[in-house]
């Protein structure tokens, strides 16, 4: 054999070499992100946004070139508001898909339904709703509101706008019931008084002896953290009625967007607090909406849960290309240095590393006769503080627990 052809063979060997590790880099596998979302059943309408949210974040980041040169691999599950099916499908992603991140849960319920499950393992969940607040678990980044942003802003607001008296309807599970918790001792604090609760159950879609309490009761103001389709036909209901009081909430508008769902003026004089609203209007926020609806033209609403459920992806990419790692105790690392943050639609998102709940531009608005809103307030950035300000510090103990203001740490 010539010399020359052994230099070709040799040559022609080597660029296949380099060929085959491209191809080996290239073929490196995806990053399985495990998605467990209500888009069937009573949720559906508040679920469907949350894949639409999860589904262009994947998009975009995979465009770009990924995570860490590695491509999102999105598997989504739907437990169709079922939290026995939320615990199956959750062990079934984590076990057997081998997911390398959870993300997702509807209501509280859902979510502590799926907490103990993802304890026993090393994968990050992603909680991305607003909720009543107080979980110390590291395990967990939270990405909605909690109520010092929320409750915090609006109780006040509406205590001095309307007056001391508000009536409660909340939906009868943890969320409700911990929320309610939160409002009388805002409201105490206020020297203001509740003059009625009421728990409802999931489902339930009558409400003619409810509103009947409400009037005998003569409050200023109604506090409605009532949950789901079914419990939404309270307005309508209301409205009939000419029950015309004012209301406050910290899931109406931009949670069930039940302003675009119910013909006005059903949610007149309603008002909220909240860190997304699609009313927003900033460049930042309206390149968002962009995007978004060319992709999903026939969204009704962008709500706060697909708006977090978006971020929640990106704030995962910033942890993992920051630690270089995919491993939680990695990100966690990240989370403790108080740089984990991400530019959102609404401004600058942060973790806070005592509690890893997120920091948020807070905004209250108002919706009008005809269903018009109006921003009455911008807050601008609020941290979630309460947990820290109780004792739970996740960079030093990991206490796996939910408290509320009647349930606080343990001194030691």
């Amino acid at each position: 054999m010539n010399s020359g052809r052994i230099v070709g063979m040799a040559l022609l060997g080597a660029m296949l070499g380099i060929a085959a590790t491209g191809s080996t880099q290239a073929a490196e596998p995806p990053l399985k992100v495990g998605l467990l979302e209500d888009v069937s059943g009573d949720l559906a309408f508040m679920g469907m946004p949350k894949l639409h949210g999860s589904q262009l974040a994947v998009e975009e980041i995979n465009k770009s070139g990924g995570i860490l040169g590695r491509q999102i691999e999105l598997i989504h599950l739907d437990p169709q508001g079922d939290n026995a099916r939320y615990q199956e499908f959750g062990r079934r992603l984590l076990n057997r898909d081998k997911v390398d991140v959870l993300i997702g849960g509807i209501t509280s319920a859902s979510r502590e339904a799926l907490r103990p499950i993802v304890d026993r393992t090393t994968t990050p969940y992603f909680y991305t709703n607003q909720y009543e607040g107080g979980v110390c678990d590291a395990s967990m980044v939270s990405m909605g509101a909690v109520p010092e942003q929320q409750f915090s802003t609006l109780i006040p607001w509406m205590v001095e706008k309307f007056g001391k008296k508000v009536y409660v309807i909340a939906a009868d599970y943890n969320f409700g019931q911990i929320s309610a918790e939160w409002n009388r001792k805002i409201m105490k604090d206020l020297g203001g008084e509740v003059v009625g609760e009421e728990f409802i159950p999931l489902g339930v879609s009558q409400f003619a002896q409810t509103i009947q309490n409400i009037q005998k009761a003569k409050p200023d103001w109604l506090l409605t953290i009532n949950v789901g389709a079914a419990q939404d036909s309270f307005f309508e209901q209301a409205a009939a009625a000419n029950l015309n009081l004012p209301m406050g909430s910290s899931i109406k508008v931009m949670l069930g967007f039940e302003h675009k769902r119910f013909k006005p003026p059903a949610l007149n004089n309603m008002h909220a607090t909240a860190n997304w609203f699609e009313e927003i209007d900033t460049p930042e926020a309206n390149d968002f909406k962009k995007r978004w609806h060319a992709k999903f033209p026939d969204e009704l609403y962008i709500n706060d849960m697909g708006y977090n459920a978006y971020n929640a992806l990106y704030m995962y990419k910033a942890l993992v290309e920051k630690a270089k790692s995919t491993k939680l105790e990695d990100m966690r690392k990240v989370i403790a240095t108080g740089d984990a943050c991400i530019d959102a639609p609404e401004g600058k998102v942060c973790i806070d590393p005592k509690s890893q709940h997120t920091s948020h531009r807070m905004r209250l608005i108002s919706v009008g006769p005809k269903h018009e809103v109006t921003v009455e307030k911008d807050y601008g950035t609020i941290q979630p503080y309460w947990l820290g300000e109780i004792g739970c510090d996740l960079t030093k103990k990991n206490d796996k627990d939910q408290y509320t203001p009647s349930h606080l740490p343990s001194k030691s």
